[in-house]
């Protein structure tokens, strides 16, 4: 059994910040790449950043526009995301998503969480 679990979503203003964690937990050989996405009312679910767990490379979406850090935990199990000078238009439910073998698997599988609210408002 895996699971993903996110945590540090809430009610910030304008400008705030806010730090997003994400933890994978259960039976796992090893951890691909983490990554956040963001489903915003009336728009697709976009990528905001992923980093991949095995080679600390990153990439970030174009919206993100250097307000944004992704970077790894403790273990190659914890991603976490600062967020920085947020807009009303961040507003929305952030998603972390996974891609891990899990032990005694050769096969890549993913992984969402159930995903935390952000809300960005005066």
């Amino acid at each position: 059994q895996v699971q993903v679990v996110e945590s540090g979503g809430g009610l910030v203003q304008p400008g705030g910040s806010l730090k997003l964690s994400c933890e994978v937990r259960g039976d796992v050989a090893s951890v691909i790449v983490m990554a956040w996405y963001r489903q915003v009312p009336g728009i697709q679910r976009e990528l905001i950043a992923e980093l991949n767990q095995q080679n600390g490379q990153t990439s970030y979406g174009d919206f993100v526009k250097g307000r944004f850090r992704i970077s790894g935990g403790t273990t190659k199990k914890l991603m976490n995301l600062d967020m920085n000078n947020l807009e009303t238009e961040d507003t929305g439910v952030y998603f972390c998503n996974v891609h891990l073998f899990r032990s005694g698997s050769r096969t890549r599988a993913t992984y969402w969480g159930q995903g935390t609210q952000v809300t960005v408002a005066s």
